[in-house]
């Protein structure tokens, strides 16, 4: 069953609507909470992907949007891109499921063979440092579940400061001092390989 076919068929929403503007719609008319699903799906799908592979991903990421749609007069409608919000969501989701990633990482380190991507994967991928190198995977699984859950949602997330805080219900000063002890430690540990730029690699897209 698709994750939202309880709610049927997407109703027509402004193309150029918030996010805030259709979750509120969807609150009188359920259907347009499908919108928020076109929207978003192929991103968050994408990122837990990378995170625990393909066939978590799929039931992780339909529960992510359960869970989003059951939850949504909850929404703050002040925000109005819902993005930190199922990113958020997400991030409680997989937290049963760290051992898996940390499993992932480590095999990635000992074999150098991507555990989570193969050459079949019709996802697309984006070419990274950070996808690249078993020295950082082993790095990123040697850290906190904490101070993972913030690089990655900075780095292959494209969070900023604000809205990780938004995701997580943390202080924004609790990202920031995460972050930064996050990627000393990696950095520390990616030093002697000189195989991968550490910083280029865990800062993100276009973070301000």
């Amino acid at each position: 069953m698709e994750p939202l076919a309880l709610i049927g068929q997407p109703a027509v929403v402004e193309r150029d609507a918030s996010d805030a503007a259709v979750i509120a719609t969807s609150l009188a008319d359920a259907s347009a909470f499908g919108e928020i699903f076109d929207r978003h799906f192929a991103e968050i799908h994408r990122y837990l992907g990378r995170r625990v592979g393909g066939g978590l991903a799929d039931e992780i990421a339909a529960e992510t949007f359960v869970v989003a749609f059951r939850l949504r007069d909850r929404y703050d409608r002040r925000a109005l891109d819902s993005r930190p919000w199922l990113f958020g969501i997400a991030a409680n989701l997989i937290r049963r499921h760290w051992r898996t990633e940390r499993r992932r990482l480590r095999a990635y380190a000992r074999s150098g063979a991507d555990p989570i991507w193969d050459e079949s994967s019709e996802v697309e991928r984006r070419v990274d440092a950070m996808a690249a190198a078993p020295q950082l995977a082993a790095a990123l699984a040697s850290l906190s579940a904490g101070e993972r859950e913030v690089l990655l949602l900075f780095a292959w997330a494209d969070l900023n400061y604000e809205e990780i805080s938004a995701a997580l219900g943390i202080p924004t000063g609790t990202v920031r001092s995460r972050l930064s002890r996050a990627r000393t430690h990696v950095r520390e540990l990616m030093w002697p390989s000189g195989q991968v730029s550490v910083d280029s690699a865990t800062e993100g897209g276009t973070h301000e």
